[in-house]
């Protein structure tokens, strides 16, 4: 038998990946009559439903394109963005750190453009749910229309609030913080995290990581790590296998610990700022 027989085709509504010889990468959903543009040329989106994944298509410049089902990674990376989004390198981490699958209810703060926040709705289903808080309505609208342009919305609940006012859930399975000062938020962190759940955050600099340390002891919160992850891409030339010019170095530092049951010594340890001397 053919295998061409047996693959699968592009339907309306299918989200797809446009790749062509220089890398450049395009996703976007197929409709009847829609045409896509490309600096490349225009393509007829009657001219990929129907044809089976990984088939090429041509522009009306004769420009080739091959049509793919795009990556969880390649979604990431290319949603519209007015943050820096967290990469897909932490992404994946993150999402293994905190044992984020089906079932799963987090809470996320802060939103930003989604970027997190799409690969959290993506694993937590079937059956689970995400809550992501951001102070800024307008970042977390473009957020809510990344997620919508993907059909992944629906299992996420977009809050506007600065979190010193606490979050609403209670008992949630994980909570993750994108925010400058994570440390002022532990005891939020707490209310709403369960006992023994997972706790994540990013920072930049070390000096911010220092002060949630000792702010995660003062919290009681065990199992403390901080990881920092860099990726190296090769060149994948077989005649000439090297890495490439450039690498994803530091993006950021990753803080995970797990709450204890006992409540927080907060009374009896002061709390550590990021001007205190000490951290540095």
């Amino acid at each position: 038998m053919d295998i061409w027989e047996t693959a699968p085709e592009i339907r309306p509504g299918d989200l797809i990946l446009l790749i062509g010889s220089d890398r450049k990468e395009f996703i976007f959903r197929v409709q009847p009559g829609q045409e896509m543009q490309t600096h490349r040329g225009v393509l007829a989106h009657d001219a990929i439903i129907g044809q089976p994944w990984g088939q090429t298509v041509l522009t009306h410049l004769e420009y080739e394109y091959q049509v793919y089902p795009p990556s969880l990674e390649q979604l990431v990376r290319n949603i519209r963005r007015s943050t820096q989004i967290i990469y897909p390198k932490d992404v994946g981490y993150i999402l293994m750190k905190m044992n984020i699958g089906p079932g799963v209810r987090i809470v996320e703060a802060g939103t930003g453009s989604g970027g997190l926040t799409l690969a959290l709705a993506r694993m937590v289903q079937p059956g689970g749910h995400v809550y992501t808080y951001d102070a800024r309505a307008d970042i977390q609208k473009l957020a809510e229309k990344n997620l919508a342009r993907l059909g992944l919305a629906a299992g996420v609940t977009f809050t506007v609030r600065d979190i010193a006012g606490g979050f609403d859930q209670r008992g949630v399975d994980a909570l993750f913080l994108d925010v400058r000062e994570p440390w002022r938020y532990l005891l939020q962190v707490r209310a709403t995290l369960k006992s023994g759940g997972f706790f994540g955050s990013i920072l930049p600099t070390a000096n911010q990581v220092a002060a949630l340390i000792r702010n995660l002891r003062r919290y009681n919160f065990d199992f403390v790590e901080v990881d920092e992850l860099l990726l190296r891409p090769y060149k994948t030339l077989a005649d000439r296998l090297r890495p490439e010019d450039r690498m994803v170095a530091h993006t950021g530092y990753l803080v995970f610990a797990r709450p204890m049951l006992t409540a927080p010594n907060i009374d009896e340890v002061p709390e550590i700022s990021s001007e205190s001397p000490e951290i540095f």
